[in-house]
């Protein structure tokens, strides 16, 4: 961290302390930071009593990245220095709720949280709002359904086309169906965008530009706060007024709800991914070549998951190398997403959905220096009836000297990148395969 961020974020708390607003309906307040619900009283008394507590962050890259997660991490123990805070960074970038469902259990659950941040309020944006309730709803319940003592909270994180709604005095598409999973359940949320959007409308924040680099380029900034380099990823100094906001919420909720475990309504949805599980893809008819790879006691491949960001999140891994490899199954359901990984050697997929036209997916992209976790989504929103899809090893490479151009990347070395590999972990089908 830069230190005059240290500053940034003393100064958010002092200047903005009194701004928060009151855990009204969202309908009358759509822009309230904090809208506390039924609190966080679980993990407020165990704190407060010092005893031991672990928190967990689920999400995309903006939570993986060494920002609010951390800076709000340190917060706790600063706050609770008589109590012993563990934290786990469960999150993985380019990811939305509907992957985070089904490696709920792996990921999040065997942990044992007391606190939950769940954060895909950006990554999101560009999926259905029924997806997105029935997997949020997914989340909530199979968290409280395993652990019934674990507080939750919803953070909504903002990108650069979400300011015209924010400036409008309304919620971004994505923030309203994660809000109406949070009124049912009474989850307590908050709203990130609300004070970014407003220093950017009087002229306090830029949201997007490349970082100074030189003393007159610093001198021209002033103390105008650069928010993010890319429209999304926020500079240190937009994590710290995102770590404010969490920061100023929980003080809204202490004295909020009473301890005890949280009772499960009704479900909004009979179709919420509740029991969302990863499917293993020998459940599919794969063609010969693909082979399962030993994840913990191949030292080959031990190495290459622990190069490979996210690595962690993988207990299985089966591999296809050459071109025309492929995996086929008929399912019941509405969608398919595949959790792979993604590297220099990958290649591409074709997919080929209910004998339709079929459509390329590049299994690498300008990030693909080394290997990380991933995922894509094969079929999405599709009617509730049997489906036939095919996902094949293209013969074709994704042009990865201009895919890592984009980032000003040359390859070290050609032969590292010339190969067609897919890396897959599981399938999470919306619905079953059938026979």
């Amino acid at each position: 961290m830069y230190p005059w961020h240290v500053v940034v974020l003393v100064l958010a708390l002092v200047l903005y302390a009194g701004r928060g607003v009151s855990a009204d309906d969202p309908r009358s307040e759509p822009l309230a930071e904090c809208l506390v619900r039924g609190g966080i009283p679980n993990v407020l008394e165990k704190l407060e009593r010092g005893r031991a507590i672990r928190i967990l962050y689920l999400g995309g890259s903006i939570t993986n990245a060494p920002g609010w997660r951390t800076m709000t991490e340190q917060w706790f123990r600063e706050q609770y220095p008589q109590a012993r805070i563990e934290a786990t960074n469960a999150a993985i970038s380019g990811t939305g709720s509907d992957v985070a469902a089904f490696r709920l259990q792996h990921d999040v659950l065997r942990h044992e949280p007391d606190l939950l941040f769940v954060e895909f309020a950006v990554n999101d944006s560009w999926t259905s709002a029924g997806r997105i309730q029935r997997a949020m709803e997914g989340v909530v319940r199979q968290t409280w359904c395993a652990q019934p003592n674990c507080d939750i909270v919803f953070v909504y994180t903002v990108h650069e086309g979400m300011l015209t709604d924010l400036h409008a005095g309304e919620l971004p598409p994505a923030v309203k169906s994660h809000e109406i999973v949070a009124n049912h359940y009474g989850i307590p949320s908050i709203l990130f965008g609300g004070e970014v959007a407003r220093l950017e409308k009087e002229g306090k924040l830029i949201f997007t530009g490349d970082w100074p680099q030189t003393e007159e380029e610093k001198a021209a900034l002033g103390d105008t706060i650069l928010f993010s380099g890319d429209g999304a990823h926020p500079y240190d100094a937009g994590h710290a007024l995102y770590a404010a906001a969490v920061i100023r919420s929980i003080g809204k909720m202490k004295g909020v709800g009473e301890p005890g475990p949280h009772a499960l309504p009704a479900p909004l949805r009979e179709d919420n991914f509740e029991y969302a599980k990863p499917t293993p893809i020998d459940r599919a008819q794969l063609s010969p070549g693909w082979r399962k790879l030993d994840v913990t006691g191949d030292p080959a491949v031990r190495k290459l998951l622990e190069g490979a960001e996210f690595g962690d999140k993988l207990d299985t891994l089966w591999l296809a190398e050459q071109p025309g490899e492929s995996i086929s199954f008929r399912f019941r359901g509405t969608g398919v997403v595949v959790y792979d990984m993604v590297g220099p050697d990958c290649g591409q997929i074709i997919v080929t959905l209910d004998g339709g036209e079929p459509r390329t997916i590049p299994r690498f992209d300008s990030w693909c220096e080394w290997h990380r976790v991933y995922c894509f989504t094969a079929a999405a929103d599709l009617p509730d009836e049997v489906h036939t899809i095919r996902l094949e090893i293209d013969h074709e490479q994704p042009d990865k000297v201009k895919l890592l151009a984009e980032r000003g990347v040359t390859m070290d070395d050609p032969a590292r990148y010339d190969a067609t590999r897919w890396y897959v972990s599981y399938l999470f089908i919306t619905g079953r395969i059938t026979e």
